[in-house]
Formats: structure tokens, sequence, C-alpha cells
């Protein structure tokens, strides 16, 4: 090979070397940005928390972690999964169901063991078991501006039917709401999404929408990728180079 045509193959090696370098520095750099910036934006946007009890289950475990979105109670719609403290409840913050909120009347249960919200049946698909929706008896008027709240796990859960003689049937303000829980995150097989019940969409106030978990979640894991390529750029390289020297 002449002296011309090495010299050419070196300049093009070089320029190849280059490019690669620079794509692989800004795939890097974006993948920090995105890996980075996802965790901020959780940390403002989400709290965890550990449920401590089952009284959630099967919709959530004892033990289990789980993404809260931080937002103000007036956001609140019938059939969120909120975490609240209330000191009339206790000390600790819960986690409980929303299923009733100002003005509703709540009751339990139809000859078919539903719950009914305004006289409408709910079919609820996350209940433990198979039997009633409450095994006793109630119905409660929720006041303005309060919430009424229900465990999953009803045979097994201090909820609003516990306080119904506390004042207020049972119910406690939205003022009283930290989170509201958008997914789970622990244990592996229970990570995904909270999904908004169905049978509350038909009501006046809808359900609410989920928060940005999603994106944050995308905008990690890409990042992630993008670091792991763009750092092993270098090291695939040099491993090419030395098999063709």
């Amino acid at each position: 090979m002449s002296s011309s045509t090495e010299r050419q193959t070196g300049q093009h090696t070089a320029r190849s070397r280059t490019t690669g370098s620079v794509l692989s520095g800004l795939a890097v750099a974006a993948g920090c940005a995105l890996f980075l910036g996802g965790f901020v934006w959780g940390a403002l946007v989400y709290r965890p928390y550990t449920v401590p009890t089952d009284s959630m289950s099967p919709t959530i475990s004892a033990g289990a972690r789980v993404l809260a979105e931080r937002v103000d109670g007036s956001a609140i719609r019938r059939g969120d999964v909120v975490v609240f403290k209330d000191k009339v409840w206790g000390d600790l913050p819960m986690v409980k169901r929303v299923v009733g909120v100002g003005g509703d009347k709540v009751a339990c249960c139809t000859k078919d063991g539903r719950l009914t919200v305004n006289g409408t049946p709910i079919e609820e698909p996350y209940l433990q078991g198979d039997g009633p929706a409450s095994p006793t008896g109630f119905k409660a008027t929720v006041p303005t501006g309060q919430l009424f709240l229900l465990g999953d796990h009803r045979n097994d859960s201090l909820d609003s039917r516990v306080h119904l003689t506390d004042g207020d049937d049972g119910s406690v303000p939205r003022s009283a709401v930290q989170a509201r829980v958008d997914a789970s995150a622990w244990p592996l097989g229970s990570i995904g999404m909270m999904h908004r019940p169905a049978a509350f969409t038909e009501l006046p106030g809808g359900t609410s929408q989920p928060g940005p978990v999603q994106p944050l979640t995308f905008a990690v894991l890409a990042g992630a990728v993008l670091i792991l390529v763009g750092a092993a750029h270098g090291p695939i390289t040099r491993r090419k180079r030395r098999k063709s020297a």
C-alpha cells in the first residue's frame, strides 16, 4: 500500500473515531440528563410509602411500597386510593380508597351485596373475596368537602364504617389527603399502575387521571440505555482496532 493510501486510510479512521466519540459523548450526556432529570422530577412529584397492613389487599398487600403523587385534596375523585392522615383515625398516615365525596349518599348493601353511591350499585372487582361489599350494613351522607373511605379488604379494614359515630358520618376532610397512589413499586410481582375503577366513571365528576409516573419511568429507563450504549462505544472500538491490527 502506498504512503498516500495509508495516509488517507488513517485520516478516514481518525474521522470515524472522532465522529463515534462525539456521538457516544452526546448519548451519555443525553442519557444523564434523562436519567437524573427523571429522578429529580419524580422526587418532586411523588412520595414513596410502605403500606403496613393488608386492609387494601389484594390491590396493595401488607409491606408493599407504593408511589403516591403529591396532590391537593380538591383533585381527589371517587375510586382514588389515597394516603391521608386524620387525628380522629390516628397519628400515622393511612391508605384507603375513596368511595364517596361531598354530597354523596353511600350505603351497603343491595340484595346482591353491592355498595351503592347515590342509589347506583357499584361494581368493585378489586375487593378481597367473593362476599358482599361489606360484612356489615351501613349508610352515610358525606358532608361537603369530605371523603368517605373504605379499604378493599372489607373484612379487615378499619375505615369510615368504624367512624360513623365520630362525626361527619365517618368521613375525613379533603385537606387530610397527602397524596394519591399512582403505582405499586414493590414487591416485583405487583409493580404496575393503579387502575381507576370503571364503575365510578359514570358518576358526576368521573375519575381522576394518573400522574406522570409512566413518562418518568420511560425517561429513567431511556437515560440508562443511552448511558450504557454511549459508554460501551470506546471499549468496542478499541477491541475492533486490536482485532484488525
